[in-house]
């Protein structure tokens, strides 16, 4: 029998703790193992929010008070990766970055050393193939319509995009 892990993917939560707890509840619904945080967090408060999971956060182009971001981050039991993180899941390497550094964003994707790239950024979710590379915004937590977020399946790399 193959080994499967439920990975859930959000973005942008700007500090919107009601977006993120309803995502958060809407995840372990789906009973994820494991949580991606792709920038633009906003508060110490959205990282108690999915304090639940093991989380792997990236910073922001909006995100400030980066020490108490972090601090939060320590006294969840979540990992800082700063700009950039990587993660072998399921025999999958994954990158996710925010995406407001485009070059560094193209060059993840058309690097060839990662199955999976994800993003935010642009407060639209998206899902695309790019040679071996499946590309995932899950959308935005704040100021999208809807307000979104995701979850992959691993190692099969299917996508399930949930609408809040």
């Amino acid at each position: 029998m193959i080994s499967t892990l439920r990975l859930g993917i959000v973005s942008d939560s700007h500090g919107r703790v009601e977006s993120t707890r309803a995502a958060a509840n809407l995840l372990e619904s789906f009973d994820v193992s494991q949580v991606i945080h792709c920038g633009d967090i906003g508060t110490p408060e959205v990282i108690s929010a999915l304090a639940r999971w093991p989380t792997h956060y990236v910073f922001g182009n909006c995100d400030g008070q980066l020490d108490a971001l972090r601090a939060a981050m320590k006294e969840a039991g979540g990992t800082c990766h700063e700009e950039f993180g990587t993660l072998k899941l399921e025999g999958r390497a994954i990158a996710f970055l925010h995406g407001d550094d485009h070059r560094k964003l193209v060059e993840s994707i058309t690097s060839g050393t990662f199955d999976l790239v994800c993003h935010g950024h642009t407060h639209r979710a998206k899902q695309e193939m790019i040679g071996e590379t499946l590309v995932l915004n899950p959308g935005a937590l704040f100021r999208a319509r809807p307000l979104s977020s995701a979850v992959v399946e691993l190692p099969s790399l299917e996508v399930t995009s949930l609408d809040l």
